[in-house]
């Protein structure tokens, strides 16, 4: 089945779902220790015990209905299994935090070696959706690199800094919240170098 026969909230369900299951169990369980097989545990640990799978089980019903699912699922479904399974295994919660951290780094560190190629790794995977002229896609991966970066280096502030539950806003609405508000500043870029129908 294609995105295009899926009703339209399918797709944000699944994918943005787990990361608001993460949140509201949080919100429910936070503040509590909780003693499994003779092991205490915070609230904060058990949820991300339950968060993985969920993250998983989503991703995998996405693929199964689009036959497709993006690299940086991938990487985040990898990444997520990695850092919350040590998180749970070492009733520690700073490795789920470094997630964000290791993700962001990864995505500058890939757009970062395409720009020293003289190339644009967005470009390949976001052309379908934004038809833009070569030398545009240069300068909206220059910011990108920019951005993922800046908010590598945010997420270690909030989370070395602060409390678990500042750390769990910044995650659920701030990280998306920066990201969204950065798409749309790009909106004169992408008119300025967008393609003719022509083209």
């Amino acid at each position: 089945m294609s995105d295009e026969n899926l009703p339209k909230w399918v797709k944000p369900l699944l994918e943005f779902g787990p990361v608001l299951a993460f949140f509201v169990a949080y919100l429910k369980m936070k503040g509590t220790s909780y003693s499994l097989g003779g092991s205490d545990y915070d609230g904060f640990i058990l949820v991300t015990a339950l968060f993985v799978p969920l993250l998983l089980l989503c991703t995998a019903i996405l693929w199964k209905l689009t036959g497709k699912i993006s690299p940086m699922q991938i990487m985040t479904a990898l990444l997520v299994t990695v850092f919350g399974g040590l998180t749970v295994w070492l009733n520690d919660p700073q490795f789920i935090k470094m997630k964000p951290t290791l993700i962001y780094l990864i995505f500058a560190g890939l757009l970062g070696f395409g720009l020293l190629r003289g190339q644009s790794y967005l470009r390949l995977v976001m052309q379908d959706a934004l038809p833009m002229q070569a030398e545009g896609w240069m300068i909206l991966t220059r910011r990108f690199t920019a951005v993922f970066f800046g908010l590598a280096l945010l997420n270690e502030v909030i989370w070395r800094f602060f409390s678990t539950e500042t750390w769990v806003y910044f995650k659920t609405f701030g990280l998306t919240a920066v990201l969204f508000g950065f798409f749309m500043s790009q909106a004169p870029l992408l008119a300025k170098y967008a393609l003719e129908k022509d083209d």
